[in-house]
């Protein structure tokens, strides 16, 4: 065997030593835990052999504490890039099998160099979390690597999209890019996040909690917020992940990918003439309006589980995706809280960021009141999703099916914050409040006189009531002035939609020159 052929044996055998991680007992170990590979999960997601690996043979340079004893190729994290449908997307994968997956100085190094080549040529950066942690072996050397990793997460974001998926552990300062990230996707049972582990947790306030109470999937998909999806299998996480794709363009400067659109843009839905209730304080369910105008009833929803009373997804009209923001009137009636506010707010300005037109179905009767809400903050976080609407540019048209009163019917995207296009269905009441709030401010006097007069009181209140509805509680009030462009029949909405989407196509609107706004937090 000549030597050119012996070296390329070498290469060869290198590369399979690469390949197996941190060995094949380690790998054993992996699936025993009902988890794939970081290799194995790149392989899932790719286009078939379109993966190509960058710092194959990267070694970490520690010496501290035995770990030059310690060298696995690739050191911990397969990186580089692929498609997925034939787009180009960078990635990342912790690989757990090789020290825990811990973070090491050049494993940073590694996922920095795919994080900046996604910024160059414009693509999608997806990072597969599965790691212990920064690698204390290394000490400053780690929080550097993570240092590093954030500043380009801040860099890229509302440059290019950014995905995290938790498949194991995921703690520490490690919590920090996901939370940068546009998108995070947890597994049930198998991934958690905390700044701060049960045992600290428990040497500082004495509660005696577990990982997965403390920061599991369902912690976060319920209470914080902090994912975005949670999926069962690997399986369906990475299926979630090319189905968010479909979804949103490679980057700030292009439009998300066009479908094609068999669903007709004309079709009528006159079960949407009937779905508002007589009772104006009765219920009903915000995702049957969205499925019956969207194409082919397809509705990607993000966060399903956290501050339902406000719903957000993709979906697509006449093969255009668009994010929908709507209020869900048989959770809380609809109304806007703390959670739901900061929910849409950060979706809108994602929505914005990426040049995704907004469609914002309205049926809202206010701000949640009590102190639970005041204390905390619902008046700032009320401002950012007012905020984010404002400041959005891209197309935006919003529909009102019902309640739009006071602070709520602002904040929800209406003309004064720039909105496109605002459509209102004859069922819609736009005021400043509901009819018996306001008719107990207006009347309170005379009501307090024909009390002690002993008059009917119910009857008067009734009358006014009846009398503020007329004048207030209607679309054509705010149709009169031009906040409201037309009054529109349910089942025409689908196609006042689509139509009003093809008219916006070539919308042009800029802000004032400034370095960046002073969004409230």
């Amino acid at each position: 065997m000549t030597k050119q052929l012996e070296k390329i044996k070498q290469l060869i055998e290198k590369r399979e030593q690469a390949r197996l991680g941190g060995g094949e007992k380690a790998i054993e170990k992996q699936h025993a835990r009902g988890k794939y590979t970081a290799r194995e999960r790149i392989s899932m997601l790719l286009d078939e052999g379109s993966f190509e690996e960058y710092d194959m043979f990267k070694l970490h340079r520690c010496t501290n504490f035995g770990m030059e004893k310690k060298q696995y190729l690739g050191d911990g994290v397969v990186a580089g890039s692929g498609t997925i449908d034939g787009r180009l997307v960078f990635i990342f994968a912790q690989d757990f099998t090789v020290n825990g997956g811990s973070l090491s100085e050049t494993m940073a190094q590694k996922i920095c160099k795919v994080m900046d080549m996604a910024m160059k040529m414009g693509a999608p950066v997806i990072g597969i979390n599965d790691s212990g942690g920064a690698r204390i072996q290394e000490g400053i050397n780690a929080l550097a690597g993570y240092g590093e990793i954030f500043e380009r997460n801040i860099l890229a974001s509302g440059v290019i999209p950014q995905i995290s998926g938790i498949f194991g552990p995921c703690a520490g300062g490690a919590v920090y890019s996901p939370a940068l990230t546009d998108f995070t996707l947890m597994m049930e049972n198998t991934s958690y996040m905390f700044l701060t582990g049960p045992k600290v947790v428990k040497s500082v306030t004495g509660e005696d909690i577990d990982q997965e109470h403390l920061g599991g999937a369902s912690v976060h998909a319920t209470k914080s917020g902090v994912t975005h999806f949670t999926a069962s299998t690997e399986e369906e996480a990475l299926q979630m992940i090319k189905t968010l794709l479909s979804y949103i363009p490679s980057n700030n400067m292009e439009t998300a990918p066009r479908k094609k659109c068999t669903d007709p843009i004309d079709r009528l839905e006159d079960s949407l003439n009937e779905i508002i209730p007589e009772n104006p304080n009765e219920a009903y369910d915000m995702y049957k309006v969205i499925s019956a105008i969207v194409d082919d009833g397809e509705f990607f929803e993000i966060q399903p589980k956290f501050a339902r009373n406000i719903i957000i997804g993709f979906a697509r009209f006449n093969g255009q995706s668009v994010g929908i923001v709507a209020n869900q009137p048989s959770c809380y009636a609809g109304v806007l809280d703390v959670n739901a506010s900061r929910k849409g707010a950060r979706f809108v300005r994602f929505c914005d960021a990426f040049n995704i037109p907004i469609v914002s179905l309205v049926d809202v009767p206010g701000f949640l009141p009590g102190t639970g809400q005041e204390y905390n903050a619902v008046i700032l976080h009320g401002a950012q999703l007012l905020y984010a609407y404002g400041e959005a540019t891209v197309p935006k048209i919003t529909v009102t099916l019902r309640k739009s009163y006071g602070g709520s019917h602002i904040v929800m995207g209406c003309k004064q914050l720039r909105a496109d296009l605002n459509y209102a269905w004859p069922s819609s009441e736009i005021a400043v409040m509901g009819a018996s709030g306001a008719v107990a401010v207006l009347c309170a006097k005379e009501a307090k006189a024909k009390k002690e007069a002993g008059e009917d009181v119910k009857a008067f209140l009734a009358e006014k009531e009846e009398e503020y509805n007329d004048l207030f509680a209607t679309p054509y009030q705010a149709a009169k002035y031009g906040y409201i462009d037309d009054v529109i029949e349910p089942r025409n909405t689908r196609f006042r939609i689509c139509r009003g989407l093809a008219q916006l196509a070539t919308k042009r609107e800029s802000l004032p020159a400034k370095k960046h706004g002073n969004i409230p937090m």
